[in-house]
């Protein structure tokens, strides 16, 4: 027996190697590997929809948008294209919501910290009072990372309609004066490179925030298939 081990050691090895290779290559094509979902406006609460948009089931994407950041600079998708990115709604005198929501998303901002594809954008749901002075001052003490964080102001028609109709992010408000009147929701949205919605989180809760950094991570691999491969079986 040890003799015909000898004989044919290199081939032996050479065949469980490639065993262990082929199995693996089996076992990780198997493996579910997870993704998230693209949210469509028939997918989200209609509370949060825009009637013209409440059954749409495919193809939806957020709008292009130009609007003013804290530093009184033009913010549009192109500062955000090839990039994951997470948005909001808030606005500067919330004593609600928004303080948590912002923690949170400073919170997000140092665990991404040296991360280069993940960005962050709040928008003022009062973006009359909110200017951009009031943006920075208000970054400024809140810490908030220029380079990878924009908070954005507009005119109200803007704001709205980029909460309605892309986002789907806010409550509308029958019966008002004022038809652009809105009431934000705690909602973060997870957005990927094709300005599509991946995912919705609770902004307020910590739980929800540690998987929405985890979804990242999950959305990340859709652009590195082959890295994600790689490391799976070395």
């Amino acid at each position: 027996m040890r003799q015909i081990f000898n004989r044919y050691k290199i081939l032996l090895i050479t065949l469980f190697v490639l065993s262990v290779i082929i199995l693996t290559l089996i076992y990780s094509q198997l493996k579910v590997t997870p993704t998230l979902p693209i949210y469509q406006p028939d997918m989200v609460s209609k509370e949060l929809v825009d009637s013209t948009l409440q059954y749409v089931k495919k193809y939806h994407k957020i709008s292009d948008f130009a609007l003013t950041n804290q530093n009184g600079n033009l913010v549009t998708q192109e500062d955000y294209k090839d990039h994951i990115y997470v948005a909001d709604f808030f606005f500067t005198t919330c004593q609600t919501i928004c303080p948590i929501m912002t923690d949170h998303m400073v919170d997000i901002q140092e665990e991404l910290k040296g991360d280069t594809l993940v960005k962050l954008l709040s928008h003022s749901v009062i973006p009359e009072y909110d200017t951009p002075e009031i943006l920075k001052a208000y970054a400024i003490k809140k810490g908030v990372d220029d380079s990878r964080w924009n908070l954005v102001t507009g005119t109200k028609e803007e704001i709205f309609t980029l909460a309605r109709k892309s986002y789907l992010a806010v409550k509308d408000i029958p019966g008002t004066e004022d038809d652009l009147d809105m009431v934000h929701t705690e909602n973060f949205m997870l957005i990927d490179k094709k300005s599509q919605i991946r995912g919705y989180y609770d902004g307020t809760d910590r739980e929800a925030i540690d998987q929405l950094l985890e979804d990242i991570e999950i959305l990340k691999q859709e652009y590195e298939p082959r890295k994600a491969w790689y490391q799976k079986i070395f």
